[in-house]
């Protein structure tokens, strides 16, 4: 019998021993194949294979036998029964209710309606659909199903489908019901008041179909009931493609992987002192001059394409053009910048090379008019940012015509003194943004500085249009100073929330300057709402941050997934447990980024997932 079973001459001994092979088949039904005829399809069918069930909580294993595969259960199922919350991520923050059945579901059978086509959100959800369908089949690429299973019909009951911007007080709720119908189609409801919220509601709803790697099939819940609403408006990542170039590509990835967790804006960092790949169509000569290459340019079918992109997976683009520090390369030849490439660079400017504008300029004013033009045309943003990062005062003070501008009009080259000369900057910077918005009283980003310090920013940035972003540590006084003095704030403390932290130095030796690294527990931790305390009305969200001083395309995946994601269920659903609570399914959803194409660390070994609870040391709220 043994012989039949593993000879290369198989066939021919199956003939003469099909009765002993016949007894075997009953017997070993999973070693039927000589080693030589195995296929890598068969052998990964015909391996061993285990069994999952749910124990306090944890998927755990079990070995799978021919008394027990009829009715085992798969790790991916056990997960949607065992997991809190189905293992959804971000969690749901409201009712969430789901039943106990699964059903085998047919991945070609698939459709999405939503609003007429005579509203601004039905291509939107077209799209939308078209993404879902590509999600779906990522989770098994290989085709290994079988055949058969029930149609999934979702429609999307959109309350107000002419509403495609997304804007700080746009409703991103929804619910979503799954239930089956008379004729065993399986029907899911989303009802949400916009295309973004309805948008939020297939994002669940695909997190809600797994592949039974046992039984070989898709499979839903065919009975679920969730009601679910972000805590915070704004939900963001900054990404910095001057630094070092991003491609599209990896734009798109990271826009990706930002709507699988439900985070909302792409805060593009485009333009800085090394490099100006904005194609600004009133000053193309920035980009000529400031590019890396030809090739490193982001122009406007670029920008439309990224900004489309972002819609149809609920994210805003929202540009940032730095200033009056962080310019340089590029404006070579207007005359309107100060220390550029200054050296030493340490005794101008944070980080080589150096640049700051020239607020004495009149000329200079017409520039940026013209760059703001072009985004506001471009980009139609809700909120706009300003910079103000690191504005160096020794770099204007080494300018011996500012010093005298300053004089002249009795200032003193002091911290007051440069504080003013800031201010005529910004005041005639946010006229000349004000003469192309869109719309009146656009609110206005701006980073913790001097000029946000308590003794000038009620003066000089009034807290009814000016939003403060943090990037100072999260015990920094200047967050309670600006939180009572009525601010709006943004939490991107770099303690936390910066994502190139806790690799090696490039000025100089050692690790960088915000070192250590910021795991996703650190992340997952950091708490707007307990950081507000009792003003935690005023914290709009929080954004991550990630400079790509030592990031490029080949390496902004893992740099940014999963960490991110942990941000992502903080600000959508601001738990009361901390990231131990968290951890399984964290590790499920980092599976979904890879299988979407997105280049996620790994987080830990694949045991620690395939054998639940093993891992942890121990659980603490």
């Amino acid at each position: 019998m043994y012989a039949c079973l593993t000879t290369k001459t198989f066939k021919v001994i199956l003939i003469v021993t099909v009765g002993i092979c016949v007894l075997a088949a009953i017997v070993l039904p999973i070693v039927l194949i000589g080693d030589d005829e195995i296929t890598e399809e068969e052998r990964y069918y015909t391996s061993p294979q285990w069994r999952y069930q749910c124990v306090e909580g944890t998927c755990k294993k079990f070995r799978l036998t021919p008394e027990t595969k009829e009715s085992a259960v798969s790790l991916p199922a056990c997960r949607l029964f065992c997991h809190d919350k189905a293992g959804l991520w971000p969690i749901p923050s409201g009712s969430f209710r789901i039943g106990q059945t699964l059903t085998r579901l047919n991945v070609n059978s698939i459709d999405i309606s939503g609003p007429r086509s005579d509203t601004k959100s039905h291509n939107l959800v077209t799209l939308a659909r078209q993404r879902f369908i590509h999600a779906v089949n990522k989770i098994e690429p290989n085709g290994n199903q079988k055949a058969g299973g029930r149609s999934l019909f979702a429609h999307l009951k959109v309350t107000n489908p002419n509403v495609d911007r997304l804007e700080l007080s746009t409703d991103e709720g929804y619910t979503l019901e799954v239930t089956e119908s008379s004729d065993g189609r399986i029907n899911a409801t989303v009802v949400a008041d916009n295309y973004f919220g309805a948008r939020h509601g297939l994002e669940t709803l695909s997190q809600l179909i797994i592949y039974d790697d046992i039984k070989r099939e898709y499979q839903m819940v065919k009975d679920i009931y969730i009601q679910d609403r972000p805590h915070y408006p704004y939900r963001g990542l900054i990404l910095d493609t001057a630094r070092n170039f991003m491609s599209v590509d990896a734009i798109k990835r990271t826009i990706e992987g930002m709507a699988m967790s439900k985070l909302n804006t792409f805060h593009w960092h485009i333009t800085d002192s090394h490099s100006f790949p904005y194609v600004s169509k009133s000053n193309p000569y920035l980009s000529e001059l400031g590019a890396y290459s030809s090739k490193m340019i982001y122009d406007k079918d670029t920008v439309a394409d990224i900004i489309e992109f972002g819609k149809v997976r609920g994210v805003r683009v929202m540009p940032e053009f730095d200033a009056p520090a962080h310019v340089g390369e590029g404006w070579q030849d207007t005359g309107y910048v100060v220390c550029f490439n200054a050296q030493p660079w340490q005794d101008y400017c944070v980080e080589p090379p150096c640049g700051q504008l020239d607020p004495t300029k009149e000329g200079m004013y017409d520039v940026i008019e013209g760059i703001y033009k072009d985004m506001i045309d471009q980009f139609n943003p809700d909120i706009f940012h300003m910079g103000g990062d690191e504005v160096a005062f020794q770099c204007w003070n080494s300018t011996n015509h500012i010093v005298e501008w300053m004089n002249e009009r009795g200032w003193y080259n002091d911290k007051a003194g440069f504080s003013k000369l800031w201010n005529v900057f910004q005041s005639e910077a946010l006229k000349r943004f004000d003469k192309h918005a869109k719309k009146k009283d656009t609110p206005i980003i701006m980073w913790t500085s001097s000029l946000t310090e308590k003794d000038y920013v009620h003066e000089y940035l009034p807290n009814d249009r000016y939003i403060i972003q943090i990037w100072t540590t999260r015990n920094d006084q200047h967050i309670q100073d600006l939180l009572d003095l009525g601010y709006r704030l943004i939490l991107s403390n770099y303690d936390d929330m910066y994502l190139d932290c806790g690799f090696g130095g490039w000025v100089d030796s050692g690790n960088n300057w915000c070192s250590p690294y910021k795991g996703w527990q650190q992340i997952y931790n950091n708490s707007p709402k307990e950081l507000a305390g009792d003003r935690a009305n005023q914290m709009l969200g929080a954004e991550a941050a990630l400079w790509t001083e030592q990031v490029d395309s080949t390496s902004i995946d893992s740099r940014i997934f999963p960490r991110i994601s942990a941000m992502g269920e903080r600000l959508w659903s601001e738990p009361n447990t901390n990231w131990r609570f968290a951890e399984e399914r964290m590790l499920v959803h980092r599976e979904r980024l890879v299988s979407m194409g997105i280049n996620a660390d790994a987080l830990e070994p694949m045991w620690c997932s395939q054998n639940e609870g093993s891992c942890p040391i121990h659980r603490v709220r």
